[in-house]
């Protein structure tokens, strides 16, 4: 066993019993390195990363490589997950030496922290153009004990080049409203959905700005990317066919039900709810952060895949014509073994019917029959490995989804869970007065973001004050720690490794951290009659404006939080939050909604942009109000 075994992280922990002196980050195994005058190889990697499960198998179960690393390095493990931090800057100091990036990362630094060589998965031998990692360590090895001077001398170039500039700020309107839509939708697959070409991420950002576009101002070629894009996903392989949620990275459906009432959005959405709260959720509250893709890392996502022969076995001979034409494809077959096959929709229930010569609903009941005895087999198998570390970050995201999934479902069980489980995790990771990322981990700006999103969101379906002035101290909290006085805006840390202070607007692919504090500032400016928070909300979207419009389709959440801006509009509920009323107001598919609550007079007032309407008391005719003004 070696000292991670004593480490909170699971990732860290798998390593505990390879033959590698691991240490944990810390300034110990920097000192080790200066004394001895070795190099440090950090490996960066997640519980979820494949490849680096690959990596492990392959060398760092190696003796050759393990006595190599220890005889000639300081060797450190770093979970990413638990310091997103410190693996964001040494992946772009990967980029800028020209390696890529991605996980694992594997970096060379000198006994100073800075790195001089690096690449993400090597081999233990030359394959399939990658060098050899038992080649890369001898190589680093006689680097840094002959060529220190030019080691020295190409370090200081890479931190010279990694310095964050000056952000310059730009002017905001509307007009750049537009301009985003046309950036997206030129990048926008009207074939296959998505944006860009393969491989793709789902970019939650984009899809919540064009739906909102589509909303506001009636633009069809929005809403038609926002649908085409949701519905490819929904059918694809990328959608867990048998147990609900997405491989990978997800995103929630329920504002893209709410806007079409599509009945498939409406199931995928719940599905995704279900799946998160059977497999990634404690039985008492709270979320974790993530599922491994393998069992094993020989079958890549082999938990999730299929033969024809599973399908065979778990199904009767009607079923399995039925699921084998509507589930099962060749363009699903695993690059590593093509007699498996990731499930996606290849077919219509009603195409089915008419290659079968059945009746389209004897067929969708085989399809249900079906699926659940696939998932009742897929139950029997070993299942991939879950990381049920609580993250402040995940857990204030999901509880914001749940809770947004409660307006639009009116599901009470959404509502209560993700009520528990911020209980918890304030419980957990609020601690006199201090936020932590996780256990001894001190927050970091995504943490601060989703927690006060999530508070937000508690305080709009309950009304309960409480939830608000938590909200409204944790935002002056983040202001206090992280806001940049000088330029505006909110760094990620205030703890700046390599002196690289990162001010980020992308969506990377999950929400920019900025874009949804900009958000929560218009909101809060709104619930708690601040207006020093409109002016601080105002500065961040000017410092990034011009930034935002160079990126495009990766700042979709900025662009939310700029239509936020024009576009707001604010309800007062004097009504309680168990009410008809505040029911129908939380509900609608209006975009950029802020909520404040008042005495309980039977009505709410609607303030739309600069202009306020009468009280309104009847659900119907507030419905009628906002619709109209989409209109």
């Amino acid at each position: 066993m070696n000292r991670l075994s004593k480490e909170k992280s699971a990732y860290l922990k798998h390593s505990a019993n390879q033959k590698i002196d691991w240490y944990p980050w810390s300034e110990e195994s920097f000192e080790k390195a200066r004394l001895e005058d070795k190099p440090v190889f950090l490996s960066s990697g997640a519980v979820w990363c494949h490849w680096c499960h690959v990596m492990a198998e392959e060398c760092f179960y190696d003796d050759e490589i393990a006595g190599l690393l220890n005889e000639n390095f300081i060797s450190i493990k770093l979970d990413r997950d638990e310091r997103p931090d410190i693996d964001r800057r040494y992946q772009l100091a990967a980029a800028a030496m020209g390696s890529g990036g991605g996980w694992p990362l594997s970096v060379f630094l000198t006994p100073g922290k800075v790195p001089f060589f690096g690449g993400t998965y090597f081999p233990p031998e030359e394959k399939l153009g990658r060098p050899g990692f038992k080649k890369v360590l001898r190589a680093v090895d006689e680097l840094y004990r002959r060529q220190k001077d030019d080691i020295a001398e190409y370090t200081e170039k890479l931190m010279n080049a990694l310095k964050t500039a000056p952000v310059t700020a730009g002017d905001i309107n509307e007009s750049l409203l537009d301009g985003a839509v046309t950036d997206m939708l030129s990048e926008f697959d009207p074939q296959n959905g998505g944006f860009g070409t393969a491989p793709k991420f789902p970019m939650p950002g984009a899809l919540e700005f064009l739906l909102g576009r589509y909303v506001l101002s009636n633009n069809e070629s929005a809403g038609l990317a926002v649908r085409k894009t949701l519905e490819a996903m929904a059918l694809g392989g990328f959608h867990d066919q048998i147990g609900g949620g997405f491989h990978r990275y997800s995103t929630d459906r329920a504002n893209a039900y709410a806007v079409f009432g599509d009945r498939l959005f409406m199931e995928v959405a719940k599905g995704t709810f279900n799946f998160i709260r059977d497999v990634l959720s404690g039985p008492d509250g709270g979320f974790y952060v993530s599922q491994d893709a393998d069992v094993t890392p020989a079958d890549e996502g082999g938990y999730f895949t299929w033969t024809d022969d599973d399908l065979r076995k778990a199904l009767n001979d009607e079923e399995y014509k039925a699921l084998s034409l509507y589930l099962m494809s060749d363009a699903g077959a695993m690059h590593h073994d093509e007699t498996k096959r990731v499930l996606f929709v290849a077919l219509s229930a009603e195409d089915v019917a008419v290659k079968t010569g059945k009746d389209v609903k004897e067929i969708a009941a085989m399809i249900k029959s079906g699926r659940s005895k696939l998932l009742q087999e897929r139950n029997q198998r070993q299942t991939p490995f879950i990381d049920k570390t609580f993250y402040s970050s995940v857990n204030g995201m999901l509880i914001s989804a749940f809770l947004l999934g409660y307006k639009v479902f009116k599901d009470e069980g959404l509502k209560e869970f993700a009520i528990k489980s911020l209980e918890k995790i304030l419980k957990l990771r609020f601690i006199e007065n201090r936020l932590f990322h996780t256990e001894d981990v001190k927050a970091l700006l995504d943490d601060y973001a989703y927690l006060i999103d999530a508070l937000i969101s508690a305080y709009e379906v309950t009304g309960k004050a409480s939830y608000l002035e938590q909200a409204d101290g944790l935002m002056k909290l983040c202001m206090e720690n992280l806001w940049d006085s000088d330029e505006g805006g909110f760094f990620d840390t205030d703890e700046h490794l390599l002196e690289m202070k990162i001010k980020g607007i992308e969506d990377i692919p999950h929400p920019s951290a900025n874009s949804i504090l900009i958000i929560q500032m218009l909101k809060l400016s709104f619930m708690v009659n601040n207006d020093g928070y409109l002016r601080y909300a105002e500065k961040a979207l000017r410092l990034f404006s011009s930034k935002a419009k160079n990126i495009g389709i990766h700042s979709g959440y900025y662009f939310c939080a700029l239509d936020a801006c024009f576009n707001p509009v604010k309800v007062t509920l004097n009504t309680p939050a168990s009410s008809d009323l505040t029911s129908t107001a939380l509900s609608l598919p209006t975009p950029y909604k802020i909520i404040g609550y008042g005495e309980d007079k039977g009505y709410v007032v609607p303030c739309m942009k600069n202009v306020c309407y009468g009280p309104v008391s009847d659900p119907a005719a507030l419905k009628a109000l906002l619709i109209k003004r989409n209109a």
